[in-house]
This record gives structure tokens, C-alpha cells and sequence, in this order.
């Protein structure tokens, strides 16, 4: 008889992690209590980066007299259909999960699930109706949710999450973003280009303040948001805040203790997530978790308690939250909820990409130069501009660099770290080179298609490989 696999939270982790165990012969049920696709499809990537599309489609207006196109009028931003091309690719993209999961025999049932002990679920669902579910094996992939600030409680309107500005019905002509991590970097990039005046604080030294991330990529990032007339401040917190009808007032501090104040229309607070751990039933089948309320997994992603796996956001920072690490872990999960204990595989994070859809753009794979100097290793680094590339003249997007941290005995890559004009695309070729450990001659002796942006990393390994050309 086939094993019974349940899946609580049908987000990138857990729909994959039921067709995964779908195709490999389990009995599979997928519990969600909002709808397929999680947070990435209705609250994070998908709807950020149709937002980002459209910021980015208005700057180019802007500049086309400088390719030579005339407009006739100014470009401007229509929110309401913004909003409808959201919801429709939205659509599309659930309704595409839902036929996978049909088609691969996944059981989806809609509601809110919570464990009453071993091997046993109930699922409350919206009519008041509970179905009880028993299962062999049980995935939990329910994500998280941001994180408020005290001091800064969410009110919907002037104080709000990123939830909140995805779908704006209108745009703050003053907007104040505190946190200057990945989602506060990209949302003060996509305002900004849509017109609002944008400051953006953070209580850390630099912006994108990773351990995995390379301080240089930081540092011009800073310069370049800078350029676009966003108001960036390190090193700053938040004092207080009180709140009118008319307006918020904002009391900032910096690290040397130097005072401001800011009147703005809206506040975003950007400063992590929470997980959805509490109300699960986690505590009936002993499943532990760490003071922050994370799940505790192995390194074969299961929990302190016999047949239970987690995956995705509900691991918290100590794993990698990222949408597609969710959907790697997936797979692994699925593959050891059937496998005996002996067989199981560990999950794999050396080369995890990043994408930052800010402007530009910043993506980096593999160690920084710091982690690696603090792992012991002897490094050597290579870094080539984007300026030296003819492809980015062309396209007027000449702001960034491409950096290969390599080992420095043998020129094994180690990371890349890239940040200008399609980053987030470019990261591809560098994650394949630190996945099959190349060395900077193998990517030097790859011909690149010219004129492309992918050129950066040819140079950057020709340069590393010190036979630089255009670096």
C-alpha cells in the first residue's frame, strides 16, 4: 500500500514537495489554508517583480530620447491596471498549480490545518465543516510572515508591511522604508521610480547587510540608489513615531547619536519575517523549534520528531529563505519522507543563488571574500565593470560589477558576486560554475556570445586567469 504523505501549506515548498511525492508513488494530500502558491505567488515575487517591471517600463520612457524615440506625452503609471495585471498573472500562475497537482493525483483540500498528534490532522475549514486527515509521513511547509517593529505596530494604512504595497491603490508622495535588506532595497527602488520621494533607513552599517553577500556590492548599491535621489541613512533607527490624519512624524538616530526628524505619508517596515509555527500542533508530536519559534531540522530536513519533515521559511535564517530554495528542499524532503534512514540525502546549500531586484540589480552565489578569509581559505578576487562591456553602453547601463572570488592555489570559484543590468539573470552561469567546481581557467576558456551582458563573467575569469582584455 502506498505511503500517505500530507503537506501542510501549498506555498513554492510545499506543492512541489506534494508533486515531488506524487510522482514517486505516495498518497498525497496538500493542505492551504489561503490559496497555491504561498507568499511568493500572491505577497512576494510574483507580484514585486510586476510592480518592478512596470517601474522599470516608466524609466525607460523617460529616457528614450536618449535612443532616439520621441514621445508624444509623458509616461505615467496607471495603478488600477497595474493592479489587473497583477491579479491576472496571478491567476494564471495558480490555476497552472492547481492543474499540476490534479493531474499528478495530489488530494488539495482548503483550510486551516493542525496537528492533533501522531499520524492524525484536522482541517477547519471556512464553512465551520473539519475534516480529520491521517497520514505516514508529513511534510510542514506554512512559510512566514513580516515581521512588525515595536513601537512600529502594522495599522494597514499609514504604518504597513510589504503585503500592503504590492497592490497600491495609490502612490505616498512621501515614503519612509525602514529596513535595508533585500525587500526594503527593492520596494525603495520600484517607489522611487514611480515617483515617490523615498527614505530609506537601516539600523545596520551598509544596505544588504549579508554575511554572503560582498560589502562591495553594498557600497555601490548605496551610491547608485543614491544617484536616483532615494535618501538612504545607515546606521539609523527609528526613535518614535506618532501619527495623524494628516501625516506621520518620524524621530531618527544615527550611530553617533545625531537626531532628525521626517514628516511622511506612509511608513514601510522591512525588517524580516515571523513564522506561521504557532497554532500547527506542533507541540503534541514534539516537534522543536528555536526560541524564535523556527523549526528545528537535521540536516536531512526532519524535525526532532520520527516521520515529520519541514522545508521552506518555516527553518528560519539559519537555513537560506528563498522561494527556490523552498522547491530544492522539496525535493529532498520528499525524496527522504519515502527513502529508509540509511538513504536519506542531505540538503545541498553551497550554491544557492541570490536575486535582488533592485536597480540596479544584485545577485551573488557561493562564499564572500570575508567568509572565505574566515573559513581559512587563501583567496584571490578578480572584479571587471560593467563599463567595459559594449553591450552595456548600449544599452545605456553601464553602473556596476561582476567579482569572482576564487581559491587562490588552485583558481577554484568560490563565489561570484554581481551587481548592474541583469544580475539576476547573469547568477545563472556563475551557480553552475561553484555547483561543478570550475576553476576561473574553465570559465575563462568559455566562449562568451558577444555583444552580451554575459561577457562580464568571461572577463571577470580571463582577468582572474590574468589574461584580462577588456578588464
Amino acid at each position: 500500500m502506498a505511503l500517505k504523505i500530507l503537506v501542510l501549506g501549498a506555498g513554492p515548498g510545499g506543492y512541489a514537495a506534494a508533486l515531488h511525492a506524487a510522482r514517486r508513488g505516495a498518497q498525497v494530500t496538500l493542505v492551504e489554508r489561503e490559496a497555491v502558491g504561498g507568499t511568493c505567488l500572491h505577497w512576494g515575487c510574483i507580484p514585486s517583480k510586476i510592480l518592478k517591471t512596470a517601474a522599470d517600463r516608466l524609466e525607460d520612457a523617460r529616457k528614450a530620447s536618449e535612443f532616439g524615440v520621441r514621445l508624444s506625452t509623458e509616461a505615467v503609471v496607471d495603478l488600477a491596471a497595474l493592479r489587473h495585471r497583477q491579479q491576472r498573472i496571478i491567476g494564471i500562475q495558480a490555476r497552472g498549480i492547481q492543474a499540476l497537482l490534479k493531474n499528478a493525483g495530489v488530494r488539495l483540500v482548503a483550510g486551516t490545518g493542525r496537528i492533533q498528534g501522531p499520524g492524525r490532522l484536522t482541517v477547519e475549514t471556512g464553512n465551520g465543516n473539519r475534516e480529520v486527515l491521517d497520514w505516514d509521513r508529513l511534510i510542514l511547509a506554512t512559510g512566514s510572515r513580516p515581521a512588525s517593529l515595536a513601537g512600529l505596530p502594522f495599522d494597514g494604512k499609514k504604518i504597513v508591511s510589504s503585503n500592503e504595497m504590492l497592490f497600491p491603490d495609490t502612490l505616498p508622495d512621501r515614503l519612509l522604508i525602514v529596513g535595508g535588506g533585500v525587500i526594503g532595497c527593492e520596494l525603495a527602488s520600484i517607489y522611487r521610480a514611480l515617483g515617490s520621494r523615498v527614505t530609506l533607513v537601516e539600523a545596520l552599517e551598509r544596505l544588504l547587510p549579508l554575511p554572503s553577500l560582498d560589502a562591495e556590492v553594498s557600497k555601490l548599491l548605496l551610491r547608485e540608489m543614491k544617484k536616483r535621489g532615494i535618501d538612504c541613512r545607515p546606521a539609523t533607527r527609528v526613535a518614535a513615531a506618532r501619527s495623524d490624519k494628516a501625516e506621520v512624524r518620524v524621530d531618527l538616530t544615527d550611530s553617533r547619536g545625531v537626531k532628525s526628524r521626517l514628516e511622511v505619508d506612509k511608513i514601510l517596515v522591512c525588517i524580516g519575517r515571523r513564522p506561521n509555527s504557532q497554532d500547527l500542533g506542533l507541540d503534541t508530536v514534539g516537534v522543536d523549534t528555536d526560541a524564535g519559534g523556527w523549526v528545528k531540522v537535521d540536516p536531512h530536513l526532519c524535525t526532532s520528531s520520527p516521520g515529520i519533515l519541514a522545508i521552506g521559511d518555516l527553518l528560519g535564517p539559519r537555513h537560506v529563505m528563498l522561494a527556490h530554495v523552498a522547491s530544492a528542499e522539496a525535493a529532498v524532503a520528499a525524496e527522504n519522507a519515502l527513502a529508509t534512514d540509511a538513504s536519506r540525502r542531505p540538503m545541498d546549500y553551497r550554491a544557492v543563488p541570490s536575486a535582488i531586484f533592485t536597480t540596479p540589480e544584485v545577485a551573488a552565489v557561493g562564499m564572500s571574500e570575508a567568509e572565505a578569509l574566515t573559513a581559512g581559505i587563501e583567496t584571490a578576487a578578480s572584479t571587471v565593470l560593467f563599463r567595459a562591456l559594449g553591450k552595456a553602453h548600449v544599452l545605456g547601463d553601464i553602473a556596476g560589477q561582476a567579482k569572482i572570488v576564487f581559491e587562490a592555489a588552485t583558481g577554484k570559484i568560490l563565489g561570484v558576486h554581481l551587481v548592474g543590468p541583469h544580475a539576476t539573470e547573469l547568477v545563472a552561469e556563475a551557480t553552475l560554475a561553484v555547483n561543478q567546481g570550475c576553476r576561473v581557467a574553465d570559465l575563462a576558456a568559455t566562449i562568451h556570445a558577444h555583444p552580451t551582458l554575459a561577457e562580464i563573467m568571461g572577463e571577470a575569469a580571463l582577468k582572474a586567469a590574468g589574461a584580462a582584455i577588456h578588464g
